[in-house]
């Protein structure tokens, strides 16, 4: 069997594959929101939660804020920094996973992925080395994870044409990234937010249709006619249609004579009694609570009042994409097969970005611990000759000068105190020559 061209190592042979062990199967067709949801006939359909505009915000908007921070490889120096490095052998699938794909597009794919089904299959594309060379996210709904009874996993793949899988085959795990999200009942077997949001969803999406229906009917409601005296069911069914052809859909507005005593009467709860934005607004909060997305995110309620965004995106970051970030970089790492001290990372500065009066002030307060030329860099600015290194005002010491300083103080303090030295003997007194030399000149004059 042959992937990519090359070779699988496995045929299946000698093998007792099954799938594994999960709540009502692997992938069930029927999923309950609660026990007994299916016999109430309450389920919860896929293509219809993606539709409800806060499942589909918060997914959109998670996807779309990881993929677009820039993946840099990393390594580990003897100081136990990690500082960016370029390295040929993982540079190209970095910057371009696969032929149709960039580096934003695959990671927003594998986002979603995750996010949508709670799994995330990448099949790796290998060269004539057997080093890989591209990556491709596969569609979850046309993999299965086998599971042999030594406990080797293998993954069942279904074709596909453009991730070049021509027919149905079976791979070992080395073979795959498997990226899975909340794994419940089994640890291959992942699940999506929407396991818990899609009641939430449903109801949401139902009361918007419900709400489109009204206004498609031009805003008037159902209701009732009803007669003074008995009817017969075929006058009662020649009115109902009467009525619908006339004055519904389309029709609704016109002007209806009614006689013969004809009433009519609105079955109707008016939007306010049934608290119609109250409801569709908790349905969205609901949802937002499960993808961990601060509300006022996707336009839910009003922005927090204080003046401090890196506090805000340092929330969203830590609840909402933090885990989802690391649990990339790892497969990634794995799956590449880095080698010790190297790593795949996000740069996240894009990201906890403050606004421009703090960071002027974070950077001014970072003289001591950092050089001009870093502090410029952050500014997207070039370095200038003399900022290669940390300024610090003529008043401040090391710490090893001070250390130095109270060293000697405790030295001098400590010291025995010296013996008593003999007073010098006193000079003699010489004259000034000038005084001698005038007092002659004044005794030759006299």
């Amino acid at each position: 069997m042959r992937l990519f061209g090359i070779p699988v190592p496995f045929t299946g042979e000698k093998k007792t594959l099954s799938h594994p062990a999960a709540r009502g199967g692997w992938l069930p067709i029927v999923r309950e929101s609660f026990a007994g949801a299916w016999q109430q006939n309450v389920t919860i359909k896929n293509d219809v939660v993606l539709t409800y505009f806060a499942v589909f915000s918060c997914m959109t908007l998670i996807a779309s804020d990881i993929a677009k921070l820039r993946i840099r490889l990393v390594k580990q120096n003897k100081d136990g920094i990690w500082q960016e490095v370029r390295n040929p052998a993982y540079d190209p699938i970095i910057r371009k996973p696969n032929h149709f794909q960039n580096r934003i597009q695959f990671v927003e794919s594998w986002i979603l992925s995750k996010l949508t089904n709670g799994n995330v299959y990448a099949l790796k594309k290998r060269d004539d080395r057997g080093v890989v060379s591209a990556l491709y996210i596969l569609d979850p709904n046309r993999v299965q994870p086998l599971i042999s009874d030594s406990g080797e996993v293998f993954y069942r793949l279904s074709s596909d044409s453009i991730a070049g899988v021509e027919d149905d085959v079976t791979v070992p795990a080395r073979e795959i990234i498997h990226d899975r999200f909340n794994c419940l009942f089994h640890p291959l077997v992942g699940l999506s937010p929407i396991v818990a949001a899609g009641l939430a969803a449903m109801q949401g999406y139902e009361i918007q249709n419900d709400s489109t229906l009204f206004f498609k009917n031009g805003a008037r409601p159902g209701g009732i006619l009803t007669a003074p005296g008995a009817i017969s069911d075929e006058t009662a069914k020649e009115l109902k249609e009467y009525w619908e052809a006339n004055f519904t859909g389309r029709s609704a507005g016109k002007i209806a004579v009614l006689g013969d005593g004809l009433k009519y009467e609105a079955m109707r709860a008016h939007a306010s009694d049934s608290q119609l934005v109250e409801q569709l607004k908790w349905t969205a909060e609901m949802v937002c609570s499960v993808f961990h997305v601060p509300p006022y995110k996707i336009g839910i309620g009003q922005m927090p009042s204080y003046n401090n965004i890196q506090s805000l995106n340092v929330e969203y970051y830590a609840q909402a994409l933090q885990k989802l970030m690391e649990d990339f970089e790892a497969c990634v790492d794995e799956g590449l097969n880095v080698k010790p001290g190297l790593g795949i990372e996000f740069e996240i500065d894009g990201l906890l970005r403050m606004d421009s009066v703090a960071q002027m002030d974070v950077l001014e307060k970072a003289r001591s611990v950092m050089t001009l030329d870093e502090r410029r860099k952050r500014l997207d600015l070039l370095p200038v000759t003399g900022g290669d290194t940390i300024y610090l005002q003529q008043q401040d010491h090391s710490i090893e000068a001070i250390a130095a300083r109270d060293k000697l103080l405790i030295d001098e303090a400590n010291a025995p105190d010296p013996e008593p030295q003999p007073a010098p003997a006193p000079e003699p007194e010489i004259e000034p020559v000038g005084a001698k030399f005038l007092g002659r000149r004044l005794k030759k004059a006299a």
